[in-house]
This record gives structure tokens, C-alpha cells and sequence, in this order.
């Protein structure tokens, strides 16, 4: 799940306009219909940097969170109090992929321990913020392996909020570059088993959908998906169309989740959806303005400028 553009670059002195981009971004991403704002950082966690750069994250998640968002991060590896500094903020989801199973991760990466992975999310769940947790198929493991990602998965102490499942995007220069993508069918599979193992939570088709077919995409909604990530580009990969999604939604009668209903899976800030103080406030005044209950949404949906995330009903 990790939309790009967020706060990994410093918001120094010498480009102070780069906070204020991102709350223009998650003001486009309101606009456009996304009621859930997403920002990540390529560090390895907030421990790699000061202080100030900390308090500027925490800044961000407190301003998106008063224009009446739900705010997600993916961060790195956090610490409980990290996590509860988060929490206070208005974070709604933390997303820390947990990317395959126990026993193939050492073949994926070797800067960090798959318990390191458990261990955030475990702050992040005992800090009250819902977890965000899938992983990534076509990395060379085994069936076994997708199973054990998804039994690791079902078996956390509490069901992710969300589980994003993802394809495989060989990007030359990586040691998977020549890695073949999972067929259309191999996600299905992986996602009606998500479905089952974890009957309440939102399971989000993310980055690897370029290449399938709109039958391969109404085929995983029947299976058991209810989310996607729209836009141009995750992270550093391309992805389809937000004007071909809309079609597509269209053509297969989805629609967008109304914003702010309470989630059947995760932590309690994205169940009562509690607010700061000048989060209400905001959504007050902006409900009065229009005269209506609440702002339009795109079903949950995570963007961070052009990268944003629809789910369907």
C-alpha cells in the first residue's frame, strides 16, 4: 500500500513549500473523491532521522487529518512510542507489509528480520491505530509460501483492517528484473483465500494491475476484493488509469464506499473514527458549508496527489 510522495524528503528551510504540497495533494485527493490520505517515506524507520524531521510527519498527519481525511502512513519500522505519537496525532492506518512468508523473507531481504515486522505491527495495534498489512506474490516463492503469508496474516492477535495483495512489478536493475509476474488467475486465488481466512477485512488489489485484463479485475472483486489503488503511479511503478478505473467501475456497477462508515476489521480509529479536536471543528464548518453530512469519498480511498485508492461496495 505505499503511495508515494510523502514525507521522505525534508521539509528544510530550503524547501519549506514541500509541507504545504502535501496538504494541497491530500486537498486534490478530498476533491477527487478519496476520504483516506496516504503518505510513506523510503527510510528504514523514523529512529533515522531528528527530531524535527519527526514532529514535521506528525504536523502533516495532524493538518490532513483536520480537512476531515483519514490519514494512513508506511513509515519503516516504528516503536510503541513512536506509535502512540502517531496515534495522537489523528493517524487513522499504518501500513507495514509483512511482503511473504516467515521462511522465504530471508531470501528477499537481509537489512531486517521479519519479527522487526511483527514488532511494529504489534506497536502499532497496541497503540489503537488499525493495521494495514499485505505482501507481494511473484517474488520466486512457492505456493506454500502464499499460503504461510496469508496464514501469518489471519493469525495476528486481530485481522488487518485492510490486507493489500500485490503483483510483482520487475523493475530493471533489481535482482528480480527478469522475475515473471503472477498470472491474473494466481491473484484471484490469493485473494479469495484472503477472503476466507479473513472474512471482515478490506482486501485492496495494489500495485501489478497494468498488464490485467478487465475480466482478470472483475474476476478478484467476485473473489473477494473491495479496494483498488488508482492512479498513474505507486511508488516508483506505473498503474492504470484513474479515468480507465472509473469505467471499469462503471461497467461492473462498483461504487464508491461513503466516507467515514466504521471498517468491520482493525483498531478503533477506524471504527469510531475519532477525531482532534480541530478535526471536528473542520468537518463542522465544512458540513454546515455544504449542507450535507459529510464529504464525498471514494470508498476509503487512499491518495496522495494522483495516487489514491478506491473501494468498491
Amino acid at each position: 500500500m505505499a503511495p508515494a510522495a510523502g514525507p521522505g524528503r525534508k521539509c528544510s528551510d530550503k524547501r519549506p513549500s514541500l509541507c504545504f504540497e502535501r496538504q494541497t495533494a491530500a486537498v486534490r485527493a478530498r476533491e477527487s473523491g478519496s476520504t483516506r490520505f496516504c503518505m510513506g517515506a523510503a527510510w528504514r524507520g523514523p529512529s533515522q532521522v531528528g527530531p524535527r524531521q519527526w514532529e514535521r510527519v506528525l504536523e502533516m498527519v495532524r493538518r490532513i487529518r483536520g480537512l476531515g481525511m483519514e490519514v494512513c502512513t508506511t513509515l519503516g519500522m516504528v516503536t510503541p512510542e513512536q506509535a502512540q505519537q502517531l496515534r495522537q496525532a489523528g493517524l487513522t492506518a499504518y501500513n507495514h507489509n509483512l511482503d511473504t512468508s516467515p521462511e522465504y523473507y530471508g531470501k528477499i531481504t537481509t537489512t531486517r528480520k521479519y519479527e522487526d515486522r511483527l514488532a511494529t505491527l504489534e506497536a502499532v495495534r497496541d497503540a489503537g491505530i488499525s493495521v494495514c498489512a499485505g505482501g507481494i506474490i511473484g517474488l520466486g516463492e512457492a505456493e506454500e509460501d502464499r499460503v504461510g503469508l496469508l496464514l501469518q496474516l489471519a493469525t495476528l492477535p486481530a485481522h488487518p483492517e485492510s490486507v493489500p495483495i500485490n503483483r510483482l512489478v520487475a523493475v530493471k536493475g533489481t535482482p528480480l528484473q527478469d522475475q515473471e509476474s503472477p498470472s491474473g488467475l494466481d491473484l484471484v486465488r490469493c485473494i479469495a483465500t484472503a477472503r476466507v481466512v479473513m472474512p471482515r477485512t478490506v482486501v485492496r488489489l495494489s500495485a501489478g494491475r497494468l498488464d490485467l485484463t478487465e475480466a482478470d479485475q472483475a474476476l478478484a472483486f467476485l473473489a473477494g476484493a473491495n479496494s483498488i489503488f488508482d492512479g498513474d503511479k505507486l511508488l516508483t511503478t506505473p498503474n492504470n488509469d484513474r479515468n480507465e478505473d472509473a469505467k471499469m467501475f462503471a461497467m461492473l456497477g462498483l461504487k464508491s464506499r461513503p466516507a467515514f462508515l466504521p471498517y468491520d476489521a482493525g483498531n478503533a480509529s477506524s471504527r469510531a473514527f475519532e477525531q482532534p479536536e480541530a478535526a471536528a471543528a473542520q468537518q463542522q464548518q465544512q458540513q454546515q458549508e455544504s449542507g450535507s453530512g459529510g464529504g464525498s469519498c471514494c470508498g476509503g480511498g487512499c491518495g496522495s496527489g494522483k495516487q489514491q485508492q478506491a473501494a468498491a461496495a
